[in-house]
């Protein structure tokens, strides 16, 4: 099964993607808890920026597609092969949303991932509105980085919550305990496990 966990920065995707794993560990599945960018040569590049300085547009997404082919060629493919759980906190939605806001074309970006990048079983998208998201932010004692600007930050959930009709998304409200977020997640999981 694969499973991928969306949102806007703030809304607790790590949170969520670890109590997912361990969850599905407790029922003795075997699972790979992993996330984007990773820390492999294009990743590293990628998350150095993050604080630096952003790279020309088309070469940050560029960065992203080529991180997330290594990642699907060295541990995503074979993961799913050998049968075991994946779970990743983002993917190619979050280039959907925040190379969208920034002026790509979200469906091309897509298009371009789906060539090679395996279509998850589930996408959780965690929903929370941005004024809370930031407030989120600033008490985990981070700074708004280039991606977390409030504009910014409207326009990604615009795109995140654009694809609440396609039947493997799930759009999660993350308002509540962390538990109570947690707990709406296993119930769609243990639906979809169901059918």
């Amino acid at each position: 099964m694969f499973i991928v966990i969306e949102g806007i920065d703030g809304t607790g995707k790590s949170t969520q993607a670890k109590r997912l794993a361990e969850w599905f560990r407790a029922q003795g599945r075997e699972v790979v808890l992993d996330f984007e960018p990773t820390y492999g040569v294009h990743g590293s590049r990628l998350r150095e920026s993050f604080t630096s300085g952003r790279l020309a547009p088309e070469e940050e997404l560029q960065l992203f597609i080529d991180d997330r082919k290594e990642h699907v060629e060295t541990v995503i493919a074979p993961a799913l092969a050998a049968g075991k759980v994946v779970i990743l906190d983002r993917y190619y939605f979050s280039n959907m949303a925040y190379q969208g806001a920034i002026g790509f074309d979200p469906q091309e970006i897509r298009r371009r991932n789906e060539t090679f990048a395996p279509v998850p079983d589930r996408l959780f998208i965690l929903d929370l509105d941005v004024e809370t998201a930031l407030a989120r932010i600033g008490s985990r004692g981070d700074t708004a980085n280039e991606f977390e600007k409030r504009e910014n930050l409207e326009r990604c959930r615009e795109i995140f919550l654009s694809l609440k009709e396609e039947a493997f998304v799930r759009v999660i409200d993350t308002t509540g305990t962390p538990e109570q977020v947690a707990e709406r997640i296993r119930c769609s999981v243990s639906n979809t496990e169901g059918s």
